[in-house]
């Protein structure tokens, strides 16, 4: 065995052997117990970054560890391949998308490699794969079929310059995402799937499945499920004409009473009518158009509006209050009109206030009377006050009662209702999957028959900032004798909502799914970060159930246990430009000075000595240019110090701090793990060429202490992998057991059998975290079976147990000594020991002993006055 550890040759060698035995290859066995570990797959950008390794090395840790369980593991790679940073590539580099893609696959995929992932890349796809998605177009057109599946003029975010729809989550400030536009509304035919249909499901399964809390909270917020009334207002016109009745829904019908007006989207029937005899509020309707359609945007977003003359007449009481066109109000959202009551709204009552609307207050605050709303609304639950016939009634009374009231007047209903909304999935864009639609010269709107399948995306094209080239591309809409191709393509959340299946038979040609995802799913971990709790997350939730309904899958959810791993972040460091712009620089390229205590002080640019100042530690991003390039580490320290490190820095869920001293410290930590190896390796060759045998009868106190660490170790790493998946205390735990190894000096038969029992433990336990180490270290020792195969080591309850105890000794909650007992001393015995301390005398001298309270394994405390 080489004294050096030597990372590159050990996982170059680690690594042709798994190639060479295909030891990640997953085959459905029945007689084991399945365990399919995924992370989310990621978007061929180009490069990994930090956040990619952290994702990816969490979930290698639990496969490895799932499968030394015993367990039949399976883990996947892919890549979610379609989307608009291809095209912007495309359109910067002059370059395809496809080949861009592609190109970026092939490096990260030997990036994926380097660092020593246990993939099964047999099971390796691309989402733009024409023989993925093609399955999709399939599955969409059995949607059609079914009704699932519609086409409606939407108003959308759209980004002028990308020339596509966004999603409100993708609108930032006011612009897009990726162009930095100022979004408009635009009105435009749109194809969605009927998501609402399950909203109940979505709802109740959250139950079934192990997810944070904090996820599901988020998820239930986003359905949305409401209890209201649906009510509607006689409307008077300007001219003293009717129109329609008014339909507004409402989840505070006890407020009723105190409407003073209504307010109307400004794509509103009842608004567009308005404005065809006022060019002032058609001007003001046209405005409103632009910005974004998300709620975050409209709530903080200056509230205007104008009077379109029209009055509403109210249900109950026959009170006409004007109608307004007002920004804050979409029509996407219920019925495109609001009750406004400013007395208990903060968005009806900053209106109000704007435009001298009266502001009424209909429910009492705490004390029973009419709250103080000279500052805001009064938004809390109370009881009726100035409701006429309805006063004093509480929430719920008022509820029923008034719902009850304008049902017998034909003028409202309870009604359930969802935040939740239909999934738009249509993109005006060229890279992504082609909506398997076409449409007759009479109007016909048909799916395409299995014959017609797959629809390729056409891959060697031109693009540019005009809009999807496919709208002008004749060859590929044109089908003659009248009828076209759909050319909008499908949103990307489309492929990423059922990989997870289609990696269970990815080799499948004649089907999208078979028996197989039956076999494997549901994902028993699922790891990913939680910007994705809430589309991604749902609409893959959305989907496991209309496969379900299609016979495809058993399955009710995807994913049974979820973690959410944490940010990595870096310090940032910047200078301000001249323009009032700020340039920021890579810590690689900083020095930082630092007090006694480590905490940073000033910063200077390496290459010119001049200050740079300190932006605080923030999430690596490409803007602060605060990365750390993962391969750039790989190189210089090897694969299994930066997996170390990334598993030993942070729990998984919390945001993990970059630190090159951190990796420096991994680094350390492997070469003297594998200097504790080979001098145990040599310690035997010069003693009887192999340890004794393990009597554990036969154990002094030291052998037998460090047995027990041994067996400490290996159970506090088995629950903190296993089950709390807490790597860094389980590393902790390990890194404290080699300390008791360097300590140790026995090179007897016996304390070299127990040192084996040590060292053996140490490389099984960092197996899944540093797989390539653990896989020389493992062979080093003797072992003809590679470590991958390797049991987890058990622990033994007998090695456990313990002579002795040491208890701490508080003096009134203060820490004043320690005391060593026996481990079934009685209550008296502990109590005589923790006074004949000398430091406790010292504080109880000369006082009161009140209370002495034992608390058994842990600790004495002695309460004195």
């Amino acid at each position: 065995m080489d004294a050096q550890y030597k990372p590159f040759e050990i996982e170059r060698d680690a690594q042709q052997f798994w190639d060479r035995n295909q030891c990640f290859k997953a085959v459905e066995d029945a007689n084991r117990e399945k365990f399919y570990c995924l992370s989310m797959f990621p978007y061929p950008s180009g490069k990994l970054h930090m956040g990619h390794v952290r994702n990816y090395t969490i979930g290698d840790v639990v496969s490895r560890f799932q499968r030394m369980q015993g367990k039949n593991v399976m883990q996947p790679m892919g890549w979610d391949a379609f989307g608009m940073p291809a095209e912007n590539a495309a359109i910067q580099n002059r370059v395809p998308p496809a080949k861009w893609t592609y190109d970026n696959i092939d490096y990260m995929r030997n990036q994926l490699k380097a660092l020593g992932f246990a993939y099964d890349w047999s099971r390796e796809f691309a989402t733009c794969d024409t023989s993925y998605y093609r399955w999709e177009q399939w599955f969409f057109a059995k949607l059609v079929e079914k009704g699932l599946v519609y086409k409606k003029m939407s108003t959308v975010n759209w980004d002028p310059v990308d020339q596509t729809v966004l999603a409100n989550e993708q609108v930032i400030e006011g612009r897009g995402w990726r162009s930095g536009a100022l979004v408009e509304r635009k009105e435009i035919p749109l194809w969605f799937l009927r998501i609402t249909d399950y909203a109940d499901e979505l709802l109740a399964d959250l139950d079934k499945i192990e997810w944070p809390e904090q996820v599901k909270t988020m998820q239930r917020n986003w359905i949305g499920k409401s209890r209201g009334v649906e009510l509607t207002f006689d409307i008077k016109t300007v001219d003293g004409g009717a129109a329609e009745p008014l339909s507004v829904y409402t989840t505070r019908p006890d407020t009723l009473l105190g409407v003073t007006y209504v307010a109307v989207a400004a794509g509103h029937p009842l608004a567009r009518a308005a404005a065809q005899g006022n060019a002032e509020l058609a001007a003001f309707c046209e405005e409103c158009t632009q910005g974004g359609t998300s709620e975050a945007e409209l709530a903080t977003k200056e509230k205007r509006g104008m009077a379109t003359g029209h009055v509403a007449v109210h249900p109950l009481t026959g009170r006409e209050v004007p109608v307004y066109v007002a920004n804050f109000v979409l029509m996407e959202f219920g019925t495109g009109a609001v009750m406004a009551v400013p007395g208990h709204d903060q968005r009806d009552w900053e209106f109000a206030t704007k435009y001298g609307l009266p502001i009424e207050a209909v429910i009492a605050d705490e004390s029973g009377q009419a709250p103080d709303l000279s500052q805001g609304a009064y938004v809390e639950y109370g009881r009726l006050i100035n409701s006429g016939e309805f006063d004093g009634l509480d929430f719920d009374a008022a509820f029923e009662t008034i719902a009850g009231r304008l049902a017998e007047l034909g003028r409202g209903e309870v009604k359930t209702n969802y935040r939740l909304r239909d999934w738009g999935v249509a993109r005006q864009r060229y890279w992504g999957a082609p909506i398997p639609v076409k449409y007759g010269p009479e109007g016909q709107t048909v799916p395409l028959s299995d014959e017609e399948l797959p629809v390729a995306l056409p891959m060697e094209v031109t693009v540019d900032a005009s809009g999807s080239p496919l709208k002008r591309m004749p060859e590929f809409y044109e089908l003659g004798d009248g009828w076209v191709r759909e050319t909008d393509t499908f949103d990307t959340f489309m492929e990423s909502s059922w990989y997870f299946a289609r990696f269970c038979c990815a080799d499948n040609q004649e089907a999208m799914l078979d028996e197989r995802a039956d076999y494997w799913l549901p994902v028993d971990l699922y790891i990913g970060g939680i910007e994705h709790a809430i589309l991604h997350l749902l609409y893959a939730r959305f989907f496991t159930k209309l496969m379900r309904d299609l016979g495809l899958v058993k399955v009710d959810e995807p994913f049974q246990r979820l973690l959410t791993q944490g940010m990595v972040i870096a310090e940032t460091f910047y200078r301000t430009t001249p323009n009032g712009g700020k340039e920021w620089f890579n810590p690689a390229d900083v020095e930082v000075k630092r007090d006694d205590k480590g905490r940073p002080v000033s910063a200077v640019l390496i290459k010119d000595g001049e200050p740079v100042e300190m932006g605080g530690i923030e999430k690596m991003s490409k803007s602060k240019n605060n990365g750390v390039d993962p391969q750039s580490m790989i190189d210089r320290f090897g694969a299994d110090t930066v997996r170390l490190f990334m598993m030993f820095a942070a729990p998984p869920e919390q945001s993990l701090e970059w630190s090159d001293s951190g990796v420096e410290g991994a680094s350390r930590f492997l070469k003297r793990l594998w200097r504790i190896v080979f001098d145990h390796i040599e310690a035997e060759h010069l003693g009887a060429g192999e340890p004794g045998k393990l009597d554990t009868q036969a154990l002094n106190d030291t052998q037998r202490e460090l047995r027990r660490k041994t067996h400490e170790t290996i159970k506090k790493a088995s629950d903190d992998i296993g089950r709390r998946t807490t790597f860094n205390t389980a590393i902790a735990a390990v890194m404290e057991l080699t300390n008791a190894l360097s300590k140790l000096e026995d090179t007897s038969p016996l304390g070299l059998a127990v040192a084996r029992e040590a060292v053996e433990a140490c490389v099984l336990l960092l197996a899944p975290i540093t797989p390539h180490a653990c896989h020389a270290l493992w062979r080093e020792l003797g072992h003809t079976e590679p470590a991958i195969d390797a049991t987890w080591p058990q622990w033994d309850e007998s090695a456990l147990e313990r002579d002795t105890i040491e208890l701490v000794v508080q003096v009134n909650g203060k820490l004043r000594a320690r005391i060593e007992v026996a481990a079934d001393a009685p209550k008296d015995a502990i109590e005589t020991e923790a006074f004949a301390a000398e430091n406790v005398q010292r504080h109880t001298e000369g006082k009161t002993v009140r209370k002495v309270i034992v608390v058994p394994g842990k600790l004495v405390n002695i309460v004195v006055s």
